[in-house]
């Protein structure tokens, strides 16, 4: 029995195993870079809004809302849940107090929100 013939003897049935054993990952949509952004700025502004004591949406739950009728897989859902946490501590560990730099980035995210929220619309929405 040659070389080559040993090695598909031994590696084919290894690779079976191996991509059986192995889940398939599920392909993300096209929006998915701007969604996790988009709960990066949301979590952001969970922390900063009130700390400013300015608006009174509850950016916590609007992101919920807005994973549900998404409705995605639940890796999806973690990196999308992930990214809102990301938003929230990054904030949280540089702004204590209300300061003019605070109501700076407020502005400048819920800019960045619209902005996001009606790419993600405008290009993606059925």
């Amino acid at each position: 029995m040659s070389v080559s013939a040993v090695l598909k003897t031994l590696l084919l049935p290894l690779l079976l195993i191996f991509s059986l054993a192995t889940p398939a990952l599920a392909i993300d949509p096209p929006y998915q870079r701007q969604m996790e952004r988009l709960a990066e700025v949301m979590g952001s502004l969970y922390y900063l809004q009130p700390l400013c004591k300015t608006g009174t949406e509850d950016w916590r739950e609007q992101m919920s809302e807005l994973i549900n009728l998404d409705e995605p897989d639940e890796d999806r859902r973690q990196r999308l849940a992930g990214a809102f946490n990301t938003g929230y501590t990054g904030f949280s560990r540089l702004h204590r107090h209300c300061t003019p730099a605070s109501r700076e980035a407020l502005t400048r995210l819920l800019f960045e929100a619209q902005q996001l929220a009606r790419s993600i619309h405008t290009r993606f929405a059925e």
